[in-house]
């Protein structure tokens, strides 16, 4: 039982130690009204093992947080990722559904947080779409890219971390 506690810990910390990375390096594309986030590729791994959740999460908190977000956007932008990663693994059964719920989340939660804590005049509305593609390159595109260059791997990457 402590090695499967251990694996999930070292996982969960690789995984958001990843996502820090990549928001940082690309952290100009990253931030605003019209953001792709490389990291959010990322947000596929939860079909793969449930340690991907709290790593995105704490991943998303800190690289938010690091990034100099204000603190609706530290808490509110990581718990729209957190949302994504739970229905992610929920709907893990479908592989090809693994995108759409960081798509939904981050599209409905980050344009308020940009309007309201930010300040941002645009219409919601069209910051959802903004937002939105984003979500679909970083997710929909480059996640599914990841999803299906991983599950080569799985069984190595993966292997004792399913729940």
């Amino acid at each position: 039982m402590k090695n499967k506690n251990t694996l999930f810990l070292v996982q969960a910390a690789a995984i958001g130690a990843i996502y820090v990375v990549l928001t940082m390096v690309f952290a100009p594309l990253g931030f605003g009204e019209v953001q792709v986030r490389f990291s959010e590729a990322l947000t596929v791994l939860p079909y793969f093992t449930p340690s991907a959740i709290p790593g995105l999460f704490v991943g998303c908190l800190t690289a938010n947080f690091l990034g100099g977000a204000l603190p609706v956007d530290i808490l509110f932008g990581s718990i729209a990722t957190l949302i994504g990663a739970v229905f992610t693994y929920r709907l893990r059964s479908v592989k090809w559904m693994a995108p759409l719920p960081p798509i939904a989340a981050n599209t409905i939660i980050v344009p308020f947080v940009l309007y309201y804590g930010y300040g941002v005049n645009l219409p919601i509305p069209l910051m959802m779409l903004t937002v939105g593609i984003g979500e679909v390159l970083s997710c929909g595109v480059l996640g599914m890219l990841l999803l299906a260059g991983l599950s080569k791997y799985k069984r190595t990457l993966f292997s004792g971390s399913q729940a």
